[in-house]
């Protein structure tokens, strides 16, 4: 197996306690809950570096966790990895799953980067082929977290989420309007995933204590909706 090194960068107090509150709620979810897709509404709230903080901090309690970049359009993984193969082009058939997903540097966690844009993700995403890869993946990993495209901007994220077993959607505090929330909200519930939680991310926090940091406190709970 191919082996990339991601990079570790030093929490602060309040953020990583914010992280710990996010990952043990997607615990208390229960055991079939393994596989997550992580959306937003736009580029640049910070769902990426949510799903690797995520899955890195499900590592650490030993859990075996594969993070995969579906965002096929305009992948910000893809710049910080260099990598020969990716879900691009698995999904199309030019390589084997094996050529795909990498061991890291942190122990239990595996990824795979989305590759070169492609001009069919729906198609990709949608076929028998992703169907297949999900199925194999749950009985090899504890968790699974899906990293893709904003679903306030394309349909990939419902797509995926078909496939999925809960969905947590990223919000830029002060970044998108309460009707756009709303439209991704319809489009993931109208895929049948159930939205387990959203983060409220880069919350300005200054002067209140412990709720300070770059998560800040994330509105809602992760839980299953009802």
């Amino acid at each position: 197996m191919n082996k990339v090194n991601i990079n570790v960068e030093e929490m602060d107090y309040t953020t990583e306690e914010e992280l710990k509150t996010l990952r043990t709620n997607l615990l208390f979810c229960g055991v079939d809950k393994k596989v997550i897709v992580v959306t937003s509404t736009i580029p640049g709230e910070g769902k990426t570096e949510t799903s690797m903080n995520l899955a890195r901090s499900l590592a650490k309690l030993n859990k075996k966790v594969l993070l995969i970049d579906l965002d096929l359009r305009k992948s910000v993984m893809i710049t910080r990895y260099e990598m020969k193969y990716g879900m691009s082009h698995f999904l199309s058939g030019q390589c084997q799953l094996a050529d795909v997903i990498c061991a890291t540097n942190v122990s239990k966690l595996h990824v795979a980067i989305a590759g070169p844009a492609t001009p069919n993700p729906t198609e990709l995403l949608s076929g028998e082929r992703f169907h297949k890869m999900i199925e194999s993946l749950k009985d090899v990993y504890d968790y699974i977290i899906l990293d893709t495209a904003p679903l306030g901007l394309v349909i990939d994220g419902a797509i995926v989420a078909k496939e999925c077993d809960g969905a947590v959607i990223v919000v830029e505090a002060g970044k998108v309007k309460y009707r756009q929330i709303q439209d991704v909200k319809k489009k993931m519930e109208g895929s049948g995933c159930n939205i387990l939680g959203v983060v409220l991310n880069k919350v300005d926090r200054k002067g209140y204590g412990y709720y300070s940091g770059k998560y800040g406190k994330y509105y809602g709970t992760i839980e299953e909706k009802k």
